[in-house]
């Protein structure tokens, strides 16, 4: 319900890796919740609300912090995702910086602002989408540095998307986090977002960002396929 892309996504992994797929896919949309903003019931409230959410936020990072160390010592807490996730770090001897840099980011992200530049983005991207991947390579039985590199291009562009197909949905809870330097060089306005506006201006901002997304999908597309072998 909370990742149905990544559900049937993962429904054309072998069998035996599902279960654990699964987890990994439960466990980003735990800390993707813990991140997530709701509209204040009132617009006085907002810097209240802002503050409560983020403070729950980081605890539930912490949980998951915690949580990670302890199932790689093997001592999971009682909750089903990480019991679950601990199977899959036991079975696929997948490698904890990856759920660590996911925590951090997500981390980082709490802050509920937009990015700089492109490149915060990306960075984003790559330490939790393209983490994802890395995962995901690992629990195939691939490790292998070519493959990572395809990966880390695929979760920047997913990374990308993600953001800009959320817009419409933060735009409406007054929040924009579309990279400022691009908004900038076409004189668009986070006001402009929120206000739904169309302009040939506005579109050349997500047109820019979506081109940046492609260009990592064509990195992939064109590297040479022996390298895979």
């Amino acid at each position: 319900k909370r990742d149905y892309e990544g559900f049937l996504c993962s429904l054309l992994l072998p069998a035996e890796s599902r279960t654990s797929a699964f987890a990994l896919r439960a466990f980003n949309v735990e800390l993707a919740q813990a991140g997530a903003q709701k509209l204040p019931a009132q617009p006085g409230k907002l810097i209240k609300d802002s503050i409560t959410q983020k403070t729950t936020g980081l605890m539930r990072m912490q949980f998951w912090r915690e949580a990670v160390e302890n199932i790689y010592c093997d001592n999971p807490p009682h909750q089903p995702v990480a019991t679950e996730l601990w199977r899959a770090v036991k079975r696929h001897n997948l490698t904890k910086m990856w759920f660590m840099k996911i925590i951090d980011e997500r981390e980082k992200n709490l802050d509920d602002r937009a990015y700089r530049n492109i490149q915060e983005l990306e960075t984003y991207a790559e330490n939790t989408q393209s983490a994802l991947l890395y995962l995901t390579l690992e629990m195939l039985g691939v490790r292998d540095i070519h493959a990572d590199h395809a990966a880390s291009h695929i979760g920047k562009a997913q990374g990308i998307v993600t953001c800009l197909r959320a817009t419409p949905y933060h735009s409406a809870r007054q929040k924009v986090f579309l990279p400022m330097d691009i908004c900038m060089l076409h004189g668009v306005s986070q006001e402009d977002f929120i206000r739904g506006k169309q302009e040939k201006n506005v579109r050349d901002v997500i047109y820019d960002i979506a081109s940046q997304a492609h260009i990592h999908l064509e990195h992939v597309r064109f590297l040479p396929f022996y390298l895979f072998k």
